[in-house]
């Protein structure tokens, strides 16, 4: 078994919530079968989701708890997200963690593009897994909305900055699940863990 050096953001704005007791399962499991893990709480975290201006010329300097976030980021080989669901995206804190952390000359680098003028991504050689929650029934989730969070987070951000593969796990009608089916939810998680996938 190759070791690893996970990171894994519970990316639920609430401390106490399905996220964050995936995410202690998924940690739990990994560091069992002897993977390096850091956990990063979005709930622990106070920051300015507002990225600012329209450019990248005047950014804001990282708050304490981005800068952990980023240097974790450099640190891992494989990235974990948990996170509900909301209104169809990201919940407004996570997204913001996202435009204020992943920035050029860290996450991609906009002075050297490819043939059709994207950014070179500068965290490759690292996996991702995202597990969402929602309420939204899967079936509905693909048919009418073409697994569009799915599409963003995999396409637009992971790939983006280099993550392959991006793996994708989805519990759906969580908020009411009964406590047999989170136990099961969470043996899935735990397996992941393991298997650092």
């Amino acid at each position: 078994m190759t070791r690893k050096r996970i990171l894994v953001l519970d990316g639920h704005p609430a401390e106490r919530s399905l996220s964050q007791l995936f995410a202690s399962t998924y940690a739990t499991a990994a560091r069992a079968a002897g993977h390096e893990v850091r956990v990063q709480h979005l709930s622990a975290m106070e920051f300015d989701t507002d990225f600012g201006g329209g450019g990248y010329t005047h950014s804001k300097p990282l708050e304490p708890e981005l800068k952990a976030v980023a240097d974790d980021l450099a640190w891992c080989n494989h990235f974990v997200v948990i996170a509900p669901m909301w209104w169809g995206g990201l919940p407004a804190k996570l997204k913001g963690l996202f435009d204020r952390v992943l920035l050029p000359g860290f996450a991609f680098n906009t002075r050297e593009t490819n043939a059709v003028g994207m950014p070179k991504p500068m965290l490759q050689g690292r996996s991702a897994r995202v597990i969402f929650t929602s309420d939204t029934p899967g079936w509905l989730f693909r048919l009418m909305y073409g697994r569009a969070l799915v599409r963003q987070t995999r396409g637009q951000i992971l790939h983006f900055i280099g993550m392959k593969p991006a793996r994708f796990t989805w519990f759906s009608a969580a908020t009411e699940a009964k406590e047999d089916r989170v136990a099961g939810w969470a043996g899935r998680v735990a397996r992941l863990g393991r298997a650092a996938a």
